[in-house]
């Protein structure tokens, strides 16, 4: 591995000469400025759903909440505010990645995230990417991305945001925001605390939700500065600190309990001229659990991983219809716990990416990867993608890739049963979207397929032992539906979103569909506002989904509805009043067997902003 890190500072200072030697006058970078630049500019011909602040604030719960409601992605809770995973098309949650200002923060451990370890508060937007992402953002992005962004604004601007809610359940949120900039400058900080008793009761039993108490922290800290019209340089903080029990089910009490603690740090400075845009990242990374079986007891098991990530982008634009990104990425990680020895992984990466607009109406964007690791074989990557627009209102995307997903420190070193010898998922897939925009109503819809090999899963060996082995092929295949009206007239707004799923995803061998994928999924929002009023009205409708991979035990259908009303007092609008209710129609209903979520409830929410 020590070529690996030689190679890749010697093509950085070959580079980094070749930039300084550039004779071209500067010109000023955008105004406002987002990490992740591959998200804006080589996604062209998939479809990225971007979700604005607004639809943030009223799911700002957790970014399972925030999700469910408002993309495609199906999500299963062990209980309301515990284990929260993905399903992305169909596929496994880690196969979905999610994507931190441009960098995978995919657990190390476990390969995929916690959606309720995320507050989505602080995040300027969260995008949702569909279909493989290998090529830019590495392992995981099979089904699709989710990025969380921060952007700054160098403009002259000083804000203040405070945002309390009180709920059901004696549910509580504090969230605090601070923005100061000028033209040099950009600072943004936030901080956010969210606790429940969560001790809700089990619709149609006498039972309530058990250990159930949790609370987390979140710490984010953004600054940007301008060093002159062609440099500047950013920092990107993040802190989590949480604590759960987890919760008991409709047979079985718990006393047990979960720690996390989670930093995420980055460094980026950019350079711009005429023809190119230079990034270099720094990153540095630690995710660590305490899990307790008793929390009345000191007794715990432990784990975490360390990761350090150096990035470096040169974006070239040959002409204004033909742009190169060439990328070089080094990392170094290590995990430890309980149940792993110290172990590590060095991995060094080059990829390229290639943008060339071929007419008015034909856009080709490629993407090509390559990676070097320590313990595991890596497969070249590629993605190639078309967008046409035959007219002026209806739009053409084609687009096919090879992805991967790399076995897990858990996978590859839990003790007694970990497995050395595991090869990466590797995944084919093809899709084809159409988008048609006519007058207010906008349309889209998606074919896909993906097929799956050497999926990895732990199943018992001879000796009855639970172990990881590349066993599966597995073929998702589906059908996306998605549908947008907006319009304005005199001072009513009116905003109608609507989103169909059907999903296949069959195991192979037995011809059976995948546990914990629903065939249907429908959402619904309907934002209607006038002067300072809002009304919000959300809906969601999920399929039942088998239980068993023999396809004998199924869980239920179940559809959710909530409805929230907002209103901003005073002609300033510096206050803001908000009333919500969840599951307005009291539905029953589990995400995962015998693990109920709650009935109806309420939260009241005041934001101050001055």
């Amino acid at each position: 591995m020590m070529k690996v890190k030689q190679t890749f500072f010697y093509v950085l200072l070959v580079i980094s000469q070749l930039i300084f030697a550039q004779n071209k006058e500067p010109i000023s970078l955008d105004e406002v400025v987002v990490s992740d630049v591959a998200l804006l500019k080589y996604s062209n011909t998939l479809h990225v759903k971007n979700i604005s602040d607004t639809v943030i604030e009223k799911n700002h719960q957790s970014l399972t909440n925030l999700l469910r409601y408002n993309s495609l992605l199906y999500f299963k809770e062990n209980g309301n505010g515990m284990v929260s995973s993905v399903s992305f098309r169909g596929t496994t949650a880690a196969q979905t990645a999610v994507v931190w200002n441009g960098i995978n923060i995919n657990s190390q451990l476990l390969g995929q995230t916690d959606f309720n370890t995320i507050s989505p508060l602080g995040y300027s937007s969260v995008s949702v990417r569909t279909g493989g992402g290998s090529g830019i953002y590495g392992s995981s992005a099979i089904g699709g991305t989710v990025h969380l962004n921060n952007e700054l604004h160098f403009k002259k601007q000083f804000q203040n945001v405070l945002r309390i809610n009180l709920g059901s359940f004696n549910t509580q949120g504090y969230y605090y925001d601070l923005l100061v900039s000028d033209d040099e400058l950009a600072t943004q900080v936030s901080i956010s605390r969210n606790s429940s008793d969560n001790d809700y009761k089990y619709l149609k039993s006498n039972q309530v939700n058990q250990n159930g108490e949790y609370y987390n922290t979140t710490w984010n800290t953004n600054f940007g500065y301008k060093i002159n019209e062609s440099h500047e340089i950013y920092l990107y903080s993040q802190l989590y600190d949480g604590e759960r029990n987890f919760s008991g089910t409709l047979v079985t009490s718990s006393l047990s309990q979960y720690k996390d603690l989670n930093t995420r740090n980055l460094v980026e400075w950019t350079a711009q001229n005429i023809d190119f845009t230079s990034s270099f990242k720094v990153a540095y990374i630690t995710e660590e659990y305490k899990y307790f079986e008793n929390r009345y007891k000191d007794n715990f098991s432990k784990g975490g991983a360390t990761t350090k990530l150096l990035k470096y982008d040169l974006d070239y634009s040959f002409s204004t219809d033909f742009t190169i990104n060439s990328v070089l990425t080094y990392s170094h990680i290590k995990g430890f716990g309980s149940s792993i020895n110290n172990e590590k992984r060095e991995v060094g990466a080059v990829g390229l990416l290639i943008k060339y607009k071929m007419s008015p109406f034909l856009k080709v964007e490629s993407s090509l990867r390559q990676e070097v690791t320590t313990n595991y074989k890596t497969p070249f990557l590629y993605s190639f993608g078309l967008r046409a627009n035959p007219l002026e209102y209806y739009t053409i995307k084609l687009n096919t890739s090879k992805n991967f997903r790399v076995p897990t420190f858990n996978d590859l070193y839990w003790k007694g049963s970990g497995n050395p010898n595991l090869n990466p998922e590797l995944s084919h897939q093809l899709e084809l979207g159409q988008e048609l925009s006519v007058g207010a109503f906008k349309f889209l819809t998606t074919l896909y397929y993906i097929h799956t090999r050497d999926m990895i899963r732990w199943i018992p060996n001879e000796v009855g032992r639970w172990q990881p082995v590349n066993t599966d092929r597995v073929v998702n295949k589906g059908v996306e539906l998605t549908g947008h009206f907006n319009k304005i007239i005199n001072k009513h707004r009116l905003d109608l979103d609507m989103a169909y799923a059907y999903t296949s995803s069959v195991d192979q061998k037995n011809g059976k569909q995948l546990i914990y994928v629903p065939y249907h999924k429908l959402t619904s929002n309907i934002d209607y506002s006038f002067n300072n009023w809002s009304l919000n009205y959300q809906f969601m409708f999920n399929g039942a989904v088998f239980t068993s991979s023999d396809n004998l035990y199924l869980l239920k259908e179940y559809h959710v509805s909530n409805l929230s009303a907002f209103c901003k007092i005073g002609k300033k609008e510096h206050c803001k009043v908000g009333f919500q209710i969840f599951n307005l129609f009291n539905s029953n209903y589990q995400t995962v067997e015998i693990r109920p979520m709650p009935g109806i409830n309420y939260n009241l929410s005041l934001t101050i902003k001055y």
